[in-house]
């Protein structure tokens, strides 16, 4: 697959280029921005959108203005730290399946539509599928999240929790059939496919750079952090053992622990008091501490 430059929407160029102090150098947006493709134009359109909804304040004007962030804008930059975690320890046999299907049933009368659609929201969010209406099957133990969200709502009491090694779906048994049955594996492999081009792309430039230059640096974080993101979102996170093998999903993660730690090592290098790193190697750095390491 050839090497496609990941969409960025301008809103979350800005979101990225936050650093630790919650400031934005509108040199280095514009600058970055240019690198992506996007013109200066966009970049003024997108900074007067956001000061204009309360999230950042304008301080100066053109590349020597500084923006300022009024909250933590980063949070969707990165997937939930525990969520990837678990992928890592997935790929590297540290949470193998017990065989058990986790499954939520719910009947919600209209009256309650608004707490319905979230409730289904929410498992679809921790990947789980649904069988038919008002029927989920996760094979994660996501219960807790489940009656949490269910507990919040007020509708704890329509929903029914159980367990079955034993789940068959018209001819479909046999696990692996069940999850190709029920997940798109095959759109979520193209992502993974996408994230992995990508990954190995950027670690080959930085092998051929002796010293990446900061703008390099924060595009390809800004690059590898978009596509990441893009290709974890919508993953269940199935065990292993129901899917294909070897699974894209695991080299593309890899690859990214690979970049990720290379652009780590040259920003705590370079970081310092006065020119704080971007917020975003933080999120990254506390993710994928641990399988960097293991992946290296």
């Amino acid at each position: 697959m050839p090497e496609a430059a990941p969409e960025i929407p301008t809103r979350l160029l800005v979101h990225a280029m936050v650093r630790e102090d919650g400031t934005v150098d509108a040199g280095e947006l514009y600058t970055v921005a240019g690198t992506l493709g996007m013109s200066d134009q966009q970049v003024r359109l997108c900074i007067k959108r956001l000061v204009a909804e309360g999230g950042f304040t304008h301080e100066g004007r053109g590349r020597k203005a500084l923006l300022r962030a009024t909250a933590d804008v980063t949070g969707s930059l990165a997937p939930n730290v525990g969520y990837v975690r678990y992928a890592y320890q997935q790929d590297h046999g540290q949470a193998p399946w017990d065989g058990i299907w986790h499954l939520f049933a719910f009947a919600i009368p209209e009256s309650a539509r608004a707490a319905r659609d979230i409730l289904r929201d929410t498992l679809l969010k921790l990947g789980a599928a649904a069988v038919q209406g008002g029927l989920y099957v996760s094979a994660n133990p996501i219960e807790e999240h489940v009656e949490a969200q269910a507990r919040h709502l007020g509708i704890l009491d329509a929903v029914t929790f159980l367990t079955s090694g034993d789940l068959r779906i018209g001819e479909h048994r046999a696990p692996t059939e069940l999850a190709s049955a029920l997940w798109p594996l095959a759109e979520i492999a193209d992502r993974y496919d996408r994230l992995a081009v990508l990954a190995q792309a950027r670690l080959d430039q930085l092998d051929a750079a002796a010293s990446p230059t900061d703008t390099e640096r924060l595009t390809i974080a800004i690059e590898l952090a978009a596509e990441f993101t893009r290709a974890m979102e919508p993953d269940p996170l199935l065990p292993p053992e129901l899917l294909p093998q070897p699974w894209t999903g695991t080299h593309a993660r890899h690859l990214a622990a690979r970049c990720w730690t290379r652009l780590l090592e040259h920003q705590t290098v370079t970081a310092t008091d006065t020119h704080p790193r971007p917020r975003l190697f933080s999120l990254y750095a506390d993710a994928i501490h641990d399988a960097a390491h293991q992946a290296g």
